[in-house]
């Protein structure tokens, strides 16, 4: 596998602190969200940045190559098109499913894969598909999550060596996610940094978040803990990443506290190591050891092939029980369905809320004229969660803004009826077409109660 490229200290772009980002001294690099950005018109922030010199990595949030479907070929052309209008070294993915077509459902967030055979022959699978669409190298991250699957025949770290092992793939390490699993579904982040081929490691993400009741929200929201930026001591022990980043999505602080984060971080990964002679750099394992040469992306022979035949292809079978399963658990997260089997239900309510809340808030920020019509943020989230309860989103969130202001027109809402008139203006502006008539209404609502 070839050396990774140095990154060094970076942080996640965002447009809320573009200005901010532009200042702080020593930036290295940053990361964006894939999807929030135009190739053809791209942030002036980004433009000077690169102009400066400064790297700038796409990461991709919408692929769901976890997912039981093969990746959507529009989608990979897309993230490939940013990689190039970019500059990028390489792009960037999650490890985990985000929708079902069967139903069609979307999560509106990263879920987790079930750490099976089944599974990681439909994960390696569609990786390979990703790697052969892509211009540039490949790096899937580690997840968040608020459960764990019933019946898994894998460890996080065999299930990680495995996928590394089969496709070549890079590993984007979240150490911020290694500590909400620590506390979510028990397990060990120093066992996972043990087990996993850390030569395979292209760089490391840090993120702060909160604990409530229990549960570990990995919120991107909250000043990095130092719990977390222990275990990116951890990891430097055994390795020297290329790059370490930054994340934060919301609440933003003041530039004078993001700079501070990052010079803590900056203090950890300059730290010599714990263990002197024990560190590798990623991506320059030692000879016979690692996955493939090349562009990083290259499989080699491991479970799953036969020497001399490359991969074997995934029986339709496996893709199969792979979807049922994820669409019986994402049906009971998004349309209140009942929890499959072997759940813990308690987590799996708190991740539905979870859902539900992030819509809310994701469909605010994309049309904040919503809660202004509709009378203010809490009137806006009680409407909204009340028509989450029974219309799960089956598209992306500017549809489901859409959708959801044409349902309160069909029962006649806002009750207001100025509101209501500046509701229709809003949704015809971006619908295009009328409000349906109140015999349309009447013929709906009929309908979906036969059904």
């Amino acid at each position: 596998m070839k050396p990774m490229a140095h990154l060094g200290v970076g942080i996640g772009w965002r447009p809320e602190i573009a200005d901010a980002v532009e200042r702080l001294s020593g930036l290295d690099w940053v990361e964006v969200v894939a999807e929030n950005v135009c190739p053809g018109h791209l942030p002036e922030s980004l433009l000077r940045l690169r102009e400066r010199g400064t790297r700038v990595v796409p990461h991709g949030v919408s692929l769901g190559l976890g997912g039981a479907d093969r990746p959507d070929p529009a989608k990979l052309a897309a993230l490939g098109e940013r990689a190039v209008a970019l500059g990028a070294p390489l792009v960037t993915e999650h490890i985990a499913f985000v929708r079902t077509s069967s139903p069609v459902l979307e999560a509106g967030h990263l879920l987790p894969v079930p750490r099976t055979r089944d599974a990681l022959d439909v994960l390696c699978e569609n990786v390979r598909i990703a790697q052969d669409a892509l211009p540039v190298p490949l790096a899937l991250e580690n997840i968040a999550a608020l459960f764990s699957w019933p019946g898994e025949e894998l460890t996080e770290g065999q299930f990680l060596t495995e996928l590394v092992e089969r496709t070549g793939v890079r590993l984007l390490i979240d150490v911020a996610n290694l500590h909400t699993n620590r506390v979510n579904r028990g397990e060990d982040p120093a066992a996972v940094l043990d087990a996993i081929p850390l030569e395979a490691l292209a760089y490391v993400h840090v993120a702060g978040g909160i604990e409530r009741n229990g549960v570990w929200h990995d919120t991107h929201a909250h000043p990095v803990p130092p719990v977390v930026l222990d275990l990116l001591a951890e990891l430097r022990s055994r390795v020297e990443p290329a790059g370490v980043l930054l994340e934060r999505d919301d609440d933003f602080p003041p530039e004078a506290e993001l700079a501070g984060e990052l010079a803590a971080i900056r203090a950890v990964v300059t730290a010599a190591p714990a263990a002197p002679g024990k560190t590798v750099t990623a991506g320059s394992g030692p000879a016979g050891h690692g996955p493939g040469t090349g562009r990083g992306n290259e499989p080699s022979a491991g479970p799953g092939t036969e020497p001399g035949t490359g991969p074997r292809p995934v029986e339709e079978s496996a893709r199969t029980r792979v979807a049922l399963g994820q669409a019986a658990l994402l049906s009971a997260l998004v349309a209140g369905t009942p929890v499959p089997e072997g759940f813990d239900r308690r987590r799996i309510r708190v991740q539905a809320r979870a859902l539900a809340a992030k819509r809310a808030e994701v469909v605010a920020k994309l049309a904040p004229e919503l809660p202004v019509i509709l009378g203010g943020p809490d009137p806006y989230r009680e409407a909204f969660l009340s028509y989450a309860k029974g219309r799960p989103m089956t598209s992306g969130y500017r549809r489901d803004a859409l959708d959801f202001a044409g349902d309160l027109l069909i029962r006649d809402l806002p009750a207001d009826p100025a509101a209501r008139r500046r509701l229709t203006t809003w949704w015809r502006d971006r619908a295009g077409a009328r409000p349906p008539r109140r015999i349309v209404r009447w013929a709906r609502t009929l309908a979906g109660r036969a059904a």
